[in-house]
């Protein structure tokens, strides 16, 4: 039975940017909300260098590590071509504005 924990509300978490849920001894983990309020979850760590993705900048389902600019797919983890690696992504669902992430 997979077990939803209430993390945030979707006003938290600003248009085309990303709020981080801080994680004691385990990779933090960025929630990213689109332009159009779709929202995901990854590690917030980049598998390149290790950079933080909730400071980069959010394009379309994307977002740019603010390190060396290699763009992330928000939906898989998975670094866009050429660039190869995936940071890991986390099930996230959102009911009546508020946030639900399945931690481990």
């Amino acid at each position: 039975m997979t077990e939803w924990k209430a993390v945030c509300q979707l006003a938290d978490i600003p248009a085309q940017g990303a709020r981080v849920l801080k994680r004691e001894g385990k990779v933090d983990i960025a929630i990213f909300r689109t332009a159009d309020d779709q929202l995901f979850a990854l590690h917030d760590k980049c598998p390149h260098k290790g950079g933080p993705l909730s400071q980069g900048i959010v394009s379309g389902r994307s977002v740019a590590c603010p390190l060396h600019n290699w763009h992330i797919d928000l939906a898989t983890g998975q670094a866009c071509a050429p660039d190869e690696g995936c940071t890991g992504h986390i099930a996230l669902k959102q009911e009546a504005g508020t946030v639900f992430l399945v931690l481990d």
